[in-house]
């Protein structure tokens, strides 16, 4: 997926402005397995999936999955980004990835430069407080297998991209667990 599809994806902006967003992106490409974000360290870049998958998660006794994206999601730590401190996730690969780097001093930047881009940053911080409000009554109002048939319905495409491992972890349940659901959907 193109960086300007991917921008016009969160808000649609003039071509001037879009331009100057992509003036400041950079594609890179890592490998399978490398970790983008580490937890406890401030990250200083933003990402945009241009392909591949990867994989957001927490480390504390056993690592719990919280978050996937795929082409054409945003990858940022979101403590970092508004707050300048340290995240409290990391940020896996779990494909060969192409990414699209623009630093967050840079965007920070364009936002004091450009109202268009400063109205794409307000929209974009507003679409990842409904994702993490959706996330948040799901996980508290659904159980495991209605969770599961949510994550068929919106996202089959991940149900054959990650292991079983972390969609488990994913749905807060375990690899047992999520085994029955399955066999049970059957």
């Amino acid at each position: 997926m193109d960086i300007s599809t991917i921008l016009d994806h969160i808000y649609k902006l003039p071509e001037q402005s879009k331009l100057a967003l992509q003036n400041n992106s950079s594609e890179i490409n890592f490998p399978k397995g490398h970790i983008l974000f580490k937890a406890n360290k401030v990250e200083s870049n933003i990402y945009f999936i241009k392909k591949g998958l990867v994989r957001a998660f927490v480390d504390r006794d056993n690592e719990v999955t919280f978050w996937f994206g795929k082409e054409g999601e945003t990858v940022l730590s979101m403590k970092s980004y508004v707050e300048e401190e340290p995240g409290y996730e990391t940020i896996e690969l779990l494909e060969d990835c192409e990414l699209y780097e623009l630093k967050t001093e840079n965007l920070k930047k364009l936002f004091e430069q450009d109202v268009h881009i400063a109205n794409w940053g307000r929209k974009f911080a507003e679409k990842e407080l409904i994702k993490t409000e959706e996330r948040l009554i799901s996980r508290q109002f659904k159980n495991a297998s209605e969770r599961y048939l949510e994550l068929m319905k919106d996202h089959p495409e991940l149900l054959q991209r990650v292991q079983l491992g972390h969609i488990a972890s994913y749905l807060g349940i375990t690899q047992v667990s999520l085994s029955r659901i399955r066999a049970e959907l059957k």
